[in-house]
């Protein structure tokens, strides 16, 4: 499923410790299952409360008989995935099935921390990362990504009826909605437009290298992987002077295999932390990730596992009457 449905994403996981990679794949399906039954659903209400349904059986240990509801409830309930990152995940792709438009971007960074920034700050959990700062930079990476993928598909999605482009970015540029959608073109203002979400991403993806920096040593590679991968769709998309109608990004991949080898020395680099805060859009996420509970994974390391012994004999203890 993810090598069919992501190939960027395949191809960065490929990086992460084997028991990561395996929560990640677990995460990654219930997402694109999640995704698919709200896309290709002639009602997308009733597949949005499908959804929330089979997440109530996978909150409450009990998941449907699917491979990937019983994959993510067990992904879940180790890392103390709080729920409210699903359902914003859900909700989002609720968003897309309305047809929903974004007047600033602001809104559709409302859009893109739903839709990407989830799956930002759940990664972060399964590498057993849960500091505020981390999530605020993971969320941060979510969405980079969306706007690069909101950059390169503009056309395809005009011509699937959809639009994300900011509508006071758009009426700067002298373009209509209504009309953009109905006749999808390159022009001018479209790449000014598409230049000006490119930068906003670049921004989102330098913040998010402190983040990178938190994450076990391990995991550094992959994620560091995806950031550069994905900025490069950013890159391509310039290259065809930002047109994302009439011609489609494509990263090589001979170009990919360099960009692993800079994802790999880029995390031999220190990157300090720049204290700056989430995006108000992504906050609730953070919040969220602050009021949950214990992750529930198994000691590795002898440390680990003393550490471990001494906060169950904690445990047990204050449950002494």
């Amino acid at each position: 499923m993810i090598r069919d449905g992501s190939k960027t994403f395949y191809t960065a996981s490929l990086l992460l410790p084997q028991r990561v990679c395996d929560a990640a794949r677990s995460l990654y399906a219930f997402c694109r299952v999640a995704d698919d039954l709200v896309d290709r659903s002639v009602d997308s209400r009733a597949a949005v409360d499908q959804l929330m349904a089979r997440l109530d059986r996978i909150y409450r240990g009990q998941p449907e008989n699917q491979p990937a509801d019983r994959a993510f409830a067990d992904v879940a309930a180790r890392f103390a995935i709080p729920r409210e990152i699903p359902e914003a995940l859900i909700e989002g792709f609720a968003w897309d099935a309305a047809g929903r438009r974004y007047q600033s971007v602001d809104d559709l960074h409302g859009y893109a921390v739903r839709v990407a920034g989830t799956v930002g700050a759940m990664m972060s959990l399964i590498m057993q990362v849960r500091s505020p700062y981390a999530i605020a930079r993971a969320c941060d990476l979510g969405i980079a990504m969306q706007l690069t993928n909101i950059a390169r598909d503009v056309g395809e999605d005009a011509r699937n009826g959809r639009l994300y482009l900011p509508l006071d970015w758009m009426a700067e540029a002298g373009l209509d909605a209504g009309r953009f959608i109905a006749d999808p073109q390159p022009s001018p203002g479209l790449s000014i437009i598409l230049k000006r979400l490119l930068d906003g991403a670049d921004a989102l993806y330098a913040r998010s290298l402190s983040g990178i920096a938190m994450l076990p040593p391990g995991c550094r590679p992959s994620i560091h992987a995806a950031r550069v991968l994905y900025a490069e769709i950013g890159r391509a998309v310039e290259r065809n002077g930002c047109d994302s109608v009439s011609r489609r990004a494509v990263v090589s991949s001979r170009r990919k295999l360099s960009l692993l080898g800079q994802a790999i020395t880029a995390c031999m680099r220190a990157a300090p932390q720049t204290g700056q805060p989430a995006l108000p859009e992504a906050q609730f996420l953070v919040d969220a990730v602050a009021l949950a509970g214990t992750p529930i994974h198994p000691p590795r390391t002898l440390d680990e596992r003393a550490q471990w012994l001494t906060d169950l004999f904690t445990r047990l203890e204050k449950q002494r009457p």
